[in-house]
């Protein structure tokens, strides 16, 4: 079949919108016809850092639709299903089975290599074959991927199901974080660096959890004004105020874990030096090379630095319980997001960089 996606040619240039080939899905795969998709840093990086996909491509992978048809061994999901996508991962690895996919011993195999297992890609434009991201590449009016990539989710309309899309990296990020892997204590503290979509999701699960403190951390006042509403106790912008300072003076002696954003090697810095002896500081955004003091910012205070992927969440279980927290107004996802269509996918993703916008959603 023949749709339209935003393709990237090349490495930092603009998407352009296409008119591509789409195979039929196989047996245990099936086709979805996009309703939308989020915006992600990850796809900037993608669409910017030479070597990390092959192009050409199809980037995009926040996406939610509507399963169209499937394949002869799909049992998980049935035509008509309203569904959210996230990452790919094998499902039978050691870290898989022990409830970790998004530490899967293929993860970057199936969400970077930029083709299945069998080595082939279910999309082509004018006879070159067009590389996959994270097994789905949403930023097409219809995707195949694996059965085992989507999860069903339970609401009435096609308007509801345009929101969930980002669910399936970026929120299930900042809200996995917290909720799977710090599952802080009522009473605790916690520093977010960051207040875009990762960082508010963050902020949301942590007012659910109880802490005590919640303290955002960003440059853009708007953003600061956001995260007070969403559950933030306190706001520090970055530019006005000695950070860690401020924590500290917030907290009496630092507070219990930090979640840097960012990917800002000085902003790390801060992160580390803004939590208690005993603390926790988790890395979830793409950060380059960042110098520290193990002896004097880590052991001396027995602190912990930690990578989290994904919020070490398991999908088909953690983004219904997102929903669910969505429909009864606890995590109110909707005042993150902007539409766009799909021929302003680079109007949105320039919106997105500059701050203007939490989450852009491209509508198909």
């Amino acid at each position: 079949m023949r749709a339209k996606a935003a393709v990237t040619l090349k490495n930092q240039q603009g998407f352009e919108i296409k008119e591509i080939e789409i195979d039929e899905p196989k047996a245990n795969e099936v086709l979805i016809r996009v309703v939308a998709t989020g915006v992600c840093h990850t796809d900037a990086v993608a669409r910017d850092l030479e070597g990390l996909v092959e192009m050409p491509a199809i980037l995009g992978h926040e996406g939610s639709g509507v399963i169209e048809k499937i394949g002869t061994d799909v049992q998980n999901v049935k035509v008509g299903d309203y569904v959210v996508m996230s990452f790919a991962s094998c499902h039978h690895c050691e870290n898989c089975l022990t409830a970790h996919p998004s530490a899967c011993e293929s993860f970057n195999l199936l969400n970077f290599d930029g083709r299945t297992l069998d080595g082939s890609t279910p999309y082509h434009y004018e006879g070159k074959d067009l590389s996959i991201f994270f097994g789905q590449s949403s930023f097409s009016q219809y995707v195949v991927t694996k059965a085992d990539n989507v999860i069903p989710v339970d609401v009435d309309n096609e308007e509801d199901l345009s929101l969930l899309g980002p669910l399936g990296c970026g929120i299930q990020t900042g809200a996995g974080t917290v909720i799977n892997h710090l599952n802080p204590k009522a009473g605790e503290s916690i520093v977010i660096f960051g207040t875009g979509a990762v960082g508010l999701s963050a902020i949301m699960a942590a007012k659910l959890t109880g802490c005590a403190h919640i303290i955002a951390v960003d440059i853009h006042e708007h953003r600061l004004e956001l995260a007070k509403k969403l559950g933030a106790t306190h706001t520090i912008n970055g530019k006005m105020t000695n950070t860690v300072e401020e924590v500290r003076k917030i907290t009496k002696k630092g507070a219990h874990y930090a979640i840097e954003t960012t990917g800002v090697a000085p902003i790390v810095l801060q992160a580390v030096h803004s939590i208690k002896p005993l603390g926790t500081v988790v890395i979830v955004g793409f950060t380059g090379e960042v110098t520290f003091n193990i002896q004097n910012d880590l052991m001396a205070e027995g602190k912990t630095m930690v990578g989290v992927i994904e919020g070490d969440s398991v999908p088909p279980l953690f983004i219904p319980k997102l929903v669910e927290l969505y429909k009864q107004g606890k995590f109110p996802i909707d005042q993150l997001v902007a539409f766009y269509s799909l021929d302003q996918i680079n109007q949105a993703f320039n919106d997105s960089s500059s701050g203007k916008v939490i989450k852009p959603i491209i509508k198909m």
